[in-house]
């Protein structure tokens, strides 16, 4: 098949494809996957609880409380915030920061059930030192014997 050129050999209009409209919507879905994208935190401590047969449920309450992790390498985390140093040093000062110097709040103790027995004595210690008095200590429900 043969095709016929126009007469009056006029030149073919040159064709522009605008793709400002393109790049604002690739901006608008890239911002939207950066907002929407969450993060995990590889900074908290994963401890399993040792067992306990006998205990009772912590009451719930509306002031404040401090919580504090002792992993199974005997590192310290503080209401969620991993301590560089696993020293009674860092973690009193970690303490004191985080109850704003008021030694009334309750303070829970989780602690791995492989934890060194110093690291969690170290944490008794931090929390007597600073006068904390009502202290809780958690575990899980041991299972039934077969």
């Amino acid at each position: 098949m043969k095709f016929r050129r126009r007469a009056g050999g006029v030149a073919r209009e040159e064709v522009f494809l605008n793709l400002t409209s393109l790049i604002d919507v690739i901006f608008v879905l890239l911002l939207f996957f950066v907002v929407t994208t969450t993060f995990s935190r590889p900074s908290q401590l994963k401890i399993d609880l040792p067992e306990a047969s006998s205990g009772t449920p912590p009451e719930a309450s509306a002031q404040k409380q401090l919580e504090v992790l002792v992993g199974a390498d005997g590192q310290y985390e503080v209401n969620g915030q991993l301590l560089l140093n696993s020293d009674l040093d860092s973690l009193m000062a970690a303490l004191q920061r985080e109850s704003e110097g008021d030694n009334s709040l309750p303070l829970t103790l989780s602690a791995d059930a492989k934890t060194p027995h110093q690291a969690f004595i170290t944490a008794m210690d931090a929390a007597g030192k600073l006068g904390f008095a009502h202290l809780r200590i958690t575990t899980v429900e041991a299972k039934a014997a077969p």
